[in-house]
């Protein structure tokens, strides 16, 4: 659906740093995660994911570790910053409040009339 995909594009960086917000995690769980939170309705593809991430790290949202593994190669493991952590509850109260007004207009009275 084109519409769920451009919702999704203005928010991937909210997405990530919401799933950081919990725990480091490495890319690919970072993207099962956002699928599993939103049931689905939300895949996460390389071609958005990592240019994300690496925005966010450039940005000094996210700071990221080569983590070696007992079988298999290492994954880099991103975590939140102290600065992302800022970030995250900034663009949790801007949606809080995008998502109301949006709710407004779009379930709301018509112009002159009241609930």
């Amino acid at each position: 659906m084109k519409e769920q995909h451009e919702l999704k594009k203005g928010s991937t960086q909210t997405l990530i740093l919401a799933v950081l917000g919990d725990a480091p995690s490495h890319g690919y769980a970072i993207a099962r995660e956002i699928e599993r939170r939103s049931a689905s309705a939300l895949k996460m593809g390389e071609g958005a994911l990592y240019p994300a991430l690496r925005a966010l790290e450039n940005e000094g949202f996210i700071s990221s570790a080569w983590e070696l593994q007992l079988s298999g190669p290492a994954r880099k493991v991103y975590t939140l910053t102290e600065k992302g952590q800022g970030e995250l509850a900034r663009q949790k109260s801007a949606w809080q409040k995008f998502s109301e007004a949006v709710n407004s207009v779009i379930g709301g009275a018509p112009h002159g009339q009241t609930n």
